[in-house]
């Protein structure tokens, strides 16, 4: 089949492009390369799939998804099977002083995908989400039968908008849409903002890390494989209507239009302070620590309930945060003294 995989040269991205090409399936990967974090990376990225350009199976497009005109064109052109919505701005903290990039790519460039998947037929969008969009909420796990109503940061809001926005266009337009609830992905390739990344550098450099809430936090870390595992499944399950469904009796994770929603995590919260030591045992270094009050925006555990996709899918997370963790040393160590790599033009 043909594939539209967008964010192809960020983290999940570019691994599930991969996927997608192992496979033998034809991906185009679109990317705006904006420079949120070091754009040699995903040059990077984009390079790792240089094998799969050269048999015809991948295709890269530099193209901005708030662009209407040329996503338009882009849809029209290359008539795909499925699209697997991947590119967003990320990161909760910055979004709180940028909210502006939010709003063109998280809200702008979501609906361009919308209206691509309505006028093109395609068979099914899966869509990133995020457990960001929990809030407020403090039962545990976090199930997609639980109200999303109260984001703590502007990130999370246009999680839970692209959500609505999925549902409007499945109820309207019959257009099958699959959100998944990311999260705290980790693994080789992954993003330099977040805290393994982060935590990796300062400790080879011998620096402090910065730990918030004084350590006292939880993660459902999950790693980057266990994640492609599960949308390479999940975009083979493609939601029907359902004229049974009724807001009243129904979980708000269905609904009478060909929507779902699932979470999509390890199913197990790790301790903060257990995280970081995982990591200081695969790098053979202590950690120095500032300890830090909890950041604006933050919360304190996140959980995820997967039940659900495991009973479409099949498939549960099998790899420990201890293995997790000493892949990415493995790799982090490999790529920053290597650092042989090729952009795909």
């Amino acid at each position: 089949m043909k594939y539209l995989v967008t964010g192809a040269a960020g983290f999940i991205g570019h691994c599930v492009a991969q996927r997608l090409c192992e496979q033998g399936h034809s991906v185009i990967g679109l990317d705006n390369l904006n420079d949120y974090y070091d754009v040699s990376l995903k040059q990077a990225r984009l390079a790792n799939l240089t094998g799969f350009a050269e048999q015809g199976l991948f295709t890269f497009v530099e193209t901005d998804l708030a662009d209407r005109d040329a996503i338009a064109k882009l849809f029209a052109d290359e008539k795909f099977d499925r699209v697997i919505h991947l590119a967003a701005q990320a990161g909760v903290r910055y979004s709180i002083d940028n909210p502006m990039a939010y709003a063109d790519s998280n809200l702008v460039g979501h609906l361009t995908v919308l209206e691509g998947c309505r006028h093109n037929k395609v068979e099914h969008l899966v869509y990133a989400s995020s457990s960001s969009v929990y809030g407020l909420n403090s039962k545990t796990p976090f199930a997609t039968s639980d109200s999303v109503d109260h984001p703590i940061s502007l990130y999370a809001a246009t999680k839970k908008a692209n959500e609505l926005m999925a549902h409007t266009y499945s109820h309207l337009y019959g257009v099958p849409t699959t959100g998944l609830r990311f999260f705290t992905v980790y693994g080789p390739w992954g993003r330099p903002d977040m805290a393994l990344f982060k935590f990796t550098k300062k400790i080879i450099a011998g620096e402090a890390i910065d730990v918030y809430n004084h350590g006292d936090m939880r993660r459902d870390f999950t790693y980057i494989d266990d994640i492609v595992e599960g949308i390479i499944r999940i975009q083979d399950v493609i939601p029907a209507s359902n004229a049974d469904w009724t807001v009243e009796s129904g979980s708000a994770a269905t609904s009478s239009a060909p929507y779902r929603v699932f979470n999509i995590g390890n199913g197990n919260p790790v301790k903060l302070m257990d995280f970081i030591q995982s990591l200081e045992q695969s790098l053979g270094i202590d950690a120095k620590k500032n300890f830090m009050p909890m950041q604006m925006g933050d919360v304190y555990q996140t959980y995820a309930e997967v039940e659900d996709l495991f009973a479409v899918t099949g498939h549960k997370p099998q790899v420990s945060v201890q293995d997790g963790v000493a892949e990415f040393v493995h790799w982090y160590n490999s790529f920053y003294r290597a650092k042989r790599y090729r952009r795909i033009v």
